[in-house]
């Protein structure tokens, strides 16, 4: 099945070729048939659905449409509080029954006319980039069958992968936006932090999660984001964006006049061969297109390293929240879930304050390496997507977290793969609130 194009299904919509019921119907019909092999959603609100889709229609034929997203069908990972479902993090545990509200960024979609299709898989608690879960099933990666769709957000890969809906909502803390994104060939932006309210987001690390957008272009980003962002007063780190803040493409038709910079060589070393092969070609094509490229360097980065700090701060901020429901109902968590979250509620002080500390490092690192270029030009992954039972890569997110880490905006998106097999998939690192910046280089870069 080919990934739909939200841009294109908003056309439609608008031009008369197609209704949102007819829209919300074909996909409520795929999930029926496909969600038992495939696995990409946890629950499915199928009435809810074509209510919001004969609203969507009854407002266009009225010539009241509420902008290029009214009537998309979209589906959201379950870590995100849907009113009246239950939100289970992909745990077997209800959090206290089924959401009394929207969250935040989900009411900013249902304003903007988006028609909420159901919740997705994701690996659980969002601890882990494999969604092989032990509740929900083992998701299936549409791009690459037999294989991971990566994760946390895994779902929310599978189901744009798979062209149910062209736009779903993931939850990023080192990477897990961007990893599905390059395991199932798709466009993946994490947002700058705060530019999209988490109100409503059940935590894997309240320091590095934000929500941010799957789709199959650049546009379809820049679509989504647009309607996502905004100053929430509910959510403490929330923060506005600067006057004239834009996600819109530019029109450039080259990258003239565009600088990058490129981490050294060395830090790739632990890369799948063909994707530093794929990201080498997309170096010397940024180069024929004009783009300048200049080495930097990120005082102190050592990614491995910090990505272990990562995963420390989140298991200690996450059982910081959730530990009276470990403790009170084991039974609906997984062993190895539990022992990770155990890991952390049992650190040491300081190691933490260790962890916190570098972090405010690399921040300040990260954006002293951005002074006088547009946007850092990485790998997405260190591999391709890999098939499902074998053992996760541990640097999974080793090129993914720096973004989290300093706050910064990221944008994933798909390079051909030299072999002709899985996509491989690279990543453009930009200035706080640049996201209109970064897509509008990313879609350049990508041809």
């Amino acid at each position: 099945m080919t990934a739909a194009s939200a841009t294109g299904i908003a056309s439609r919509l608008a031009q008369g070729a197609m209704t949102s019921v007819a829209l919300a119907q074909a996909a409520l019909d795929r999930i029926s048939a496909e969600n038992d092999r495939d696995r990409i959603f946890i629950s499915v609100m199928a009435d809810a659905a074509i209510e919001a889709a004969q609203a969507s229609d009854a407002r266009r034929a009225a010539g009241h449409a509420l902008g290029p997203l009214d009537g998309l069908p979209i589906a959201v990972k379950d870590n995100i509080d849907v009113a009246g479902s239950i939100t289970t993090s992909g745990s077997r545990h209800d959090f206290g029954g089924p959401a009394g509200a929207d969250a935040s960024v989900v009411a900013r979609l249902r304003a903007a006319g988006a028609v909420i299709l159901g919740k997705l898989n994701l690996h659980e608690g969002a601890l882990g980039a494999t969604t092989d879960n032990p509740f929900w099933g083992r998701c299936e990666n549409p791009a690459v069958p037999g294989h991971t769709p990566g994760g946390s957000s895994g779902g929310s890969g599978a189901v744009v992968a798979a062209g149910i809906v062209p736009i779903a909502l993931g939850t990023d803390t080192m990477g897990s936006v961007r990893i599905p994104a390059a395991y199932c060939g798709l466009w993946g932006l994490k947002p700058t932090r705060g530019l999209v309210s988490t109100s409503g987001l059940h935590y894997l690390s309240w320091t590095l999660d934000t929500i941010g957008p799957l789709a199959t272009s650049a546009a379809d980003l820049a679509l989504a984001i647009t309607a996502m962002a905004g100053h929430d007063a509910r959510d403490p780190r929330s923060a506005a964006a600067p006057a004239g803040w834009s996600a819109a493409l530019g029109a450039a038709p080259s990258l003239d006049g565009i600088t990058l910079g490129r981490i050294d060589a060395a830090s790739l070393a632990d890369c799948e061969p063909a994707v530093v092969e794929a990201y080498d070609a997309l170096l010397d094509g940024l180069s024929r297109q004009g783009a300048t490229l200049r080495s930097v360097t990120v005082e102190g980065w050592e990614p491995g390293k910090a990505r272990r700090a990562g995963l420390l701060m989140s298991e200690a901020e996450c059982g910081s929240l959730i530990g009276e429901a470990l403790d009170m109902h084991p039974d609906r968590f997984s062993q190895g879930f539990r022992d990770m979250i155990a890991y952390g509620r049992g650190a040491r002080a300081e190691r933490l304050a260790k962890a916190y500390w570098l972090f405010d490092a690399l921040s300040a690192a990260a954006l002293a390496a951005l002074s006088g270029v547009d946007a850092i030009v990485l790998p997405t992954a260190p591999q391709r997507a890999f098939p499902h039972g074998a053992p996760a890569p541990a640097n999974q997110a080793d090129f993914t977290a720096l973004a989290n880490i300093a706050g910064l905006p990221a944008v994933a998106f798909p390079l051909p793969a030299p072999d002709g097999g899985a996509p491989a998939s690279a990543q453009l690192l930009g200035h706080p609130f640049s996201e209109g910046r970064l897509l509008s280089i990313a879609e350049q870069a990508a041809g």
